[in-house]
């Protein structure tokens, strides 16, 4: 699950890569992955102190990423086919943020995408009562606004910047576009999905192939 996420960026063309984990976790990770040339790629490595969500670990990327754009991936999601379609989707977009929804059976676990027939309405976190099936899987891409918005939310109430929130700033801006994929996908975030990402990368080897079951929306 290291290497997965590194291969997905780099068949995708993105291969400078900010890796961001605990001060426990930070010594195997390194040691593990070491500088990226085996993968092609140039890594760099941030500490986050304390578990404060997603958006903090993204603000932490500002001075890495430079004024350019930025895409985020979640380490515990796995995808059965390579995410560069939704890279070149959002290249071609010029501007605002674009994120990958999923037809699931559990959205209440997720971050759950209202939708219209071309535009993403809202973004609910993980809900009681789910609006949709679409999960918005733990794959973004943001432009270099977004270390603007990181720093004007506030902490839930879990104590942690939410990426959703984030999210639903574009949304009021009418910049957030959306793709959704069809092929196989899991977070491993229970017993259950973490056997499902097993299975996932024995099968396809953890080589990434070109995708065509992405589906183009908005």
């Amino acid at each position: 699950m290291l290497f997965h996420p590194i291969r997905q960026m780099v068949s995708a063309g993105i291969t400078d890569i900010l890796i961001v984990t605990s001060a426990e976790h930070m010594g195997d990770v390194v040691r593990c992955l070491g500088s990226g040339a085996e993968f092609d790629c140039s890594l760099t490595y941030k500490v986050q102190e304390k578990p404060r969500g997603i958006a903090h670990a993204l603000g932490m990327a500002e001075d890495f990423a430079a004024g350019k754009d930025i895409c985020v991936m979640l380490g515990d999601n796995v995808f059965s086919e390579s995410i560069a379609p939704f890279a070149a989707s959002f290249r071609d977009q010029n501007s605002g943020a674009r994120v990958v929804l999923k037809n699931v059976d559990d959205p209440e676990r997720y971050g759950v995408a209202a939708l219209d027939e071309k535009h993403v309405i809202s973004i609910e976190e993980k809900p009681s009562e789910p609006k949709s099936d679409y999960a918005v899987v733990g794959l973004y891409f943001y432009d270099s606004r977004v270390f603007d918005d990181i720093r004007e939310i506030e902490p839930s109430g879990r104590g942690e910047l939410e990426i959703t929130t984030v999210n639903n700033r574009y949304i009021e801006r009418g910049e957030l576009h959306y793709d959704i994929y069809a092929g196989r996908w899991t977070d491993a975030g229970t017993f259950d999905s973490l056997h499902e990402a097993n299975q996932i990368l024995l099968e396809c080897g953890n080589d990434i192939e070109a995708p065509e079951t992405i589906k183009k929306v908005g």
